[in-house]
């Protein structure tokens, strides 16, 4: 048997799995909402916290929900996190009161960033790597670090060769 490359040793995930798994982070997080007020508002983090994101705000009957956009990943690739769209800060503050989405915390760099720009929300994440995991307030599956998560969004179904030679 041969080695595997960093990229075949994979999770992947449907859109029912993610679906499923975005629903288990919103109740875990429903009865860790601030109890004056709620959650006030869902910030995802684009693109991958954004279907995540959706579904906890549905399931929690949030409404008010915005976006941040960090770049970090170049194909998949790693490099320094830059924002590149704030959410409206006049109205998330320092984040009290506020869940912020992703679909996975790999290092914790993006969530680093992040951090700063809202430092008392609630970070959750659907996925969470062991480096990363620190950075995060709730997630529902920890994978191992050297693990490629593969989302639906970036999947199309084809055909993949057995294991063991040729498909007669």
């Amino acid at each position: 048997m041969t080695d595997r490359l960093p990229h075949e040793k994979g999770f992947h995930v449907s859109w029912d799995q993610l679906h499923r798994d975005a629903r288990a982070l919103a109740w875990r997080l429903q009865s860790m909402a601030p109890e004056d007020t709620g959650w006030r508002a869902v910030v995802a983090i684009t693109r991958g916290g954004m279907a995540p994101a959706m579904i906890v705000a549905r399931e929690l009957d949030i409404r008010t929900v915005d976006t941040i956009s960090v770049k970090s990943y170049h194909h998949q690739t790693q490099s320094e996190p830059k924002i590149i769209k704030a959410p409206d800060m006049e109205l998330i503050g320092d984040g009290t009161g506020v869940l912020v989405v992703d679909d996975l915390v790999d290092t914790g760099k993006t969530l680093e960033v992040v951090r700063k720009h809202m430092p008392k929300a609630h970070i959750a994440t659907v996925y969470a790597k062991p480096m990363g995991r620190p950075m995060v307030d709730t997630f529902v599956t920890e994978v191992s670090q050297d693990t490629w998560i593969f989302f639906p969004w970036d999947m199309a179904l084809q055909y993949v060769q057995p294991l063991r030679g040729k498909d007669d």
